[in-house]
């Protein structure tokens, strides 16, 4: 798999007293990290290469913010003038060539990110080597504008809609894929030389319905106006490259989910999957979560939906609140769906909210291969992915059996169920109440092997009640998955935090040292779902250290220290800081030595 992180032992020789801008200490070379993708490009949310930013260090100085890049471009739009922001988690990679600018010849750390007004930017995040460090840290060393963005009324307070999803990078293939909306021309799907930000002759390619209407695998379905598309879960590649991923839904329950696969070397939209068969302005499926698909290393492909319309049921076709297995050219291979799949429907908690995660191979376990998501109930699912239904025309008929769900259940009773059934993470349970500032969960799993054992972090926001939009702790908890000795996998819950209440949190990552001294990093937007991102009174996102061993909260960013970016947004912690992404790049770590 391309991009993975390579434990390479870079050279060293400044002096080590030297106040540099280098991604890590003079005395402490470290491997090179290839964040290429959303929760990096093993997509586990995990660097277990740090060796700087540890437990007992962050609690005992405390972070402070070591660099920032400066304000990203604003953009006048009929006539009133948008901040930059930044939905996209940022990529890192090390060791990166600039072929452009000023700077073209050196090598740096390079954070590459894009704004919601149509922008994407490489940032340096420090010189590669000690001995060269003439690159300052948040220096822009290159910026493209891509598109003429729109601002749109449904979008968190009329934000401008040019980049909301992370971008892809394929480092040996000297590509960053970005999809951006253009006024005129709708959704462009991007490919940049990632060294100068000069976009890839053949590129953009449009996606609209008139492309993906031919190819099609379960049509005929619309593809709503340009206007009504959420591009915002995160793109992916093939391991090979050669395919670019792509998922879509609408802003406000206007069509249905779609997946588009683009060949890379052609250009040509060789496939499409359409949620349903489905023309209609009414949600059906939306596949809209920010960590967007999974990729097998066998190249086949994994995701989550939204909701379908209540009373749609086993109508075939009909994938909403699924979790979906194609192969690379988006043929269906195999789904699975919760058991109370219909009131889910019902009450709009989708499993969208949580894109999967695919674990590591589970050693021992009579289900080696699994997949872990959530949903905006506040469950948390672990799926055998070999035992998946393949080859079925539509979801199953609705159930209200919590034990007759296909997911590995734990198994005890859960007390919402008075039966065994999925694991509740983030309560009160409720099948009636979980949209808008009601979720439970908005995130994507990070999964670490920690002192030899398997564990999922899971972020999102209990409530003080049923039908409350108030939220409460616990917001972070860790998982065990528990591999009992020639059985099936299961999860349980091994530790919540139970001070701590996130508001609207992004997905966490880890950051350990060879399994060790690990720590949990969320960014909470801090803000309700429903809050303007252009409103005043909005406050801007917290970032949060735990101890991973505890949960215990180690360090919180203090309020107003970040400015408002986008919405359910990530960390990327390498080299001693933690990397977030506002109107600028901020980089947090440990305060300097004197």
């Amino acid at each position: 798999m391309r991009g993975l992180i390579v434990a390479g032992i870079l050279a060293s020789g400044c002096r080590a007293d030297a106040e540099l801008p280098c991604p890590w200490a003079c005395d402490a070379p470290g491997p090179t990290i290839a964040w290429t993708s959303y929760h990096g490009a093993a997509r586990l949310g995990w660097n277990d290469a740090e060796t700087t930013l540890r437990p007992r260090a962050i609690a005992e100085q405390g972070l402070v913010i070591r660099w920032s890049s400066p304000e990203l471009d604003a953009e006048d739009i009929d006539g009133i003038r948008y901040p930059a922001h930044v939905y996209a988690a940022p990529l890192w990679i090390d060791d990166f060539a600039i072929e452009t600018g000023p700077r073209a010849g050196a090598r740096a750390s390079v954070i590459l990110t894009a704004t919601s007004n149509g922008w994407v930017y490489a940032v340096a995040a420090g010189a590669h080597r000690c001995d060269a460090c003439s690159i300052s840290a948040g220096e822009i060393l290159w910026s493209t504008r891509l598109v003429d963005p729109v601002a749109l009324d449904r979008l968190d307070g009329g934000m401008p809609m040019g980049v909301l999803s992370t971008p892809v990078l394929d480092v040996e293939g000297r590509r960053l894929y970005v999809i951006a909306m253009d006024r005129e021309r709708g959704h462009l799907a991007f490919a940049l030389d990632p060294h100068a930000g000069s976009v890839v002759d053949g590129w953009p390619v449009v996606v609209d319905d008139a492309a993906l209407a031919p190819v099609n695998r379960n049509g005929p379905a619309k593809m709503q106006r340009a206007a009504a598309v959420s591009q915002r879960g995160a793109l992916q590649l093939s391991p090979a490259g050669d395919r670019l991923y792509v998922p879509f839904a609408t802003y406000q329950g206007e069509g249905v989910g779609w997946l588009v696969a683009i060949d890379t070397e052609t250009t040509a939209i060789e496939a499409a999957f359409s949620s349903a068969p489905w023309r209609e302005a009414k949600s059906n499926g939306g596949i809209w979560g920010s960590g967007g698909p999974a990729i097998d290393a066998d190249g086949s492909v994994w995701a989550t939906t939204g909701n379908s319309p209540p009373g749609s049921a086993d109508t075939p076709g009909v994938w909403g609140n699924s979790l979906l297995h194609f192969d690379r050219d988006l043929r269906l291979l195999g789904s699975y769906t919760p058991f109370n799949y219909c009131r889910l429907d019902d009450s709009n908690m989708d499993l969208a909210a949580s894109p999967p995660v695919l674990l590591p191979a589970l050693d021992g376990s009579s289900t080696p291969l699994t997949v872990a998501f959530g949903g905006k109930q506040g469950n948390a699912y672990l799926v055998d992915r070999s035992a998946l239904a393949g080859g079925v025309p539509a979801r199953p008929p609705c159930s209200t059996d919590a034990a007759a769900d296909r997911s590995r259940l734990p198994p005890g009773v859960q007390p919402q169920f008075g039966t065994r059934g999925p694991l509740n993470v983030f309560g009160p349970y409720s099948e009636e109440f979980g949209q808008l500032d009601q979720a439970k969960m908005r995130s994507r799993l990070a999964y670490a092997r920690l002192a030899g054992a398997s564990y999922l972090f899971v972020s999102g926001a209990s409530k003080a009640a049923e039908d409350s939009n108030t939220s409460v702790p616990p917001s972070l908890a860790r998982l065990s998955v528990v591999t009992p000795a020639g059985q099936g996998a299961y999860l349980e819950v091994a530790a919540h935090n139970e001070s701590i209440a996130f508001v609207n949190p992004g997905s966490p990552v880890v950051s350990s040292a060879s399994g060790n001294d690990a720590v949990v990093w969320v960014l909470d937007e801090n803000a309700p779902r429903v809050a303007s991102l252009l409103a005043p009174t909005t406050p801007g996102p917290v970032l949060y250290a735990f101890d991973a061993s505890t949960l215990e909260l180690l360090w919180r960013s203090d309020d107003g220290a970040l400015a408002r970016g986008g919405k359910y947004s990530t960390a990327v912690v390498a080299h001693g800081v933690a990397v977030v992404a506002t109107d600028r790049i901020v980089a947090f770590g440990l305060p300097a030595a004197r």
